[in-house]
């Protein structure tokens, strides 16, 4: 897809729509735990996916910004949230696991698995964030790199914990979820850390500057498996939403918000 030229003045969206509108819809009963968010940021979707991955009960505010929001996020930045009865986000997990059964991460006595997740959600955090904002504004190369360094990691890990590394089967199966979905396995825990990102990538990026997502018969299924997973896909917005949320970036509008200051910095 050829790259949009022109900056239209689009605003950023305050309501969600799709399939996300749908849930907020049915997440609007008081709960012991609230999400304060924003329709398009990526920060509020990989929390927003872990609650529905958890099946915990919740309320979801999209963008209201009320002032229950100042009392968490003095500055009013989101994702925040609230727990009437408990202070510490442990509470969340702890209560998943106990309504549910599911977890972020491989049970703690698959301690290699938890340690692969870690590793995976380091890289996150080191180059996938900031390669990701630094892709919007300037169109630069590094994001790519991310991505492709992302899939080495999971070939690194397959060889290393699946042909020649796990000692028998109950091992082998505790590996395969630090692997997560790349190896299609159910419990996909943490991958929601750089699936925001990557759909962007695939709509935003692509849209806006001719980004071309790497290609290969295995990323092609993995990204597919992760995109198509329910908690997901209930959280997304048509990809207008994102076009027009995004326009401001892409075109590095003054004061953006606070993320795009940084990058021109």
């Amino acid at each position: 897809m050829s790259a949009s030229k022109s900056d239209t003045g689009r605003a950023y969206h305050t309501q969600c729509t799709g399939l996300a509108l749908e849930t907020v819809k049915a997440r609007q009963q008081d709960s012991e735990i609230t999400l304060f968010g924003s329709c398009f940021c990526p920060f509020v979707q990989r929390v927003w996916v872990a609650f529905e991955f958890l099946g915990v009960d919740y309320k979801v505010d999209p963008y209201k910004k009320p002032a229950e929001l100042l009392e968490v996020s003095p500055k009013g930045l989101v994702p925040g949230l609230r727990l009437e009865r408990y202070s510490h986000q442990e509470y969340v997990q702890d209560l998943a696991n106990e309504k549910t059964g599911k977890s972020l991460l491989p049970p703690i006595s698959q301690p290699y698995a938890r340690a692969l997740i870690r590793l995976q959600a380091d890289h996150i955090n080191r180059t996938f964030v900031p390669s990701f904002y630094q892709a919007q504004i300037s169109g630069g190369k590094e994001f790519h790199s991310a991505i492709e360094g992302l899939i080495a990691l999971f070939e690194r890990m397959e060889k290393d914990v699946l042909i020649g590394g796990a000692s028998g089967e109950g091992e082998e199966r505790a590996l395969r979820r630090g692997l997560g979905l790349w190896v299609e396995v159910e419990n996909w825990g943490l991958r929601m850390l750089w699936l925001p990102r990557i759909f962007r990538a695939k709509v935003v990026l692509t849209h806006y500057r001719g980004f071309v997502m790497p290609s290969g018969d295995k990323f092609n299924k993995w990204l597919d498996r992760l995109f198509e997973h329910e908690a997901f896909k209930k959280t997304c917005s048509t990809d207008q939403l994102y076009f027009d949320s995004y326009e401001r970036y892409a075109f590095n509008r003054p004061n953006t918000s606070q993320v795009a200051n940084a990058i021109n910095q």
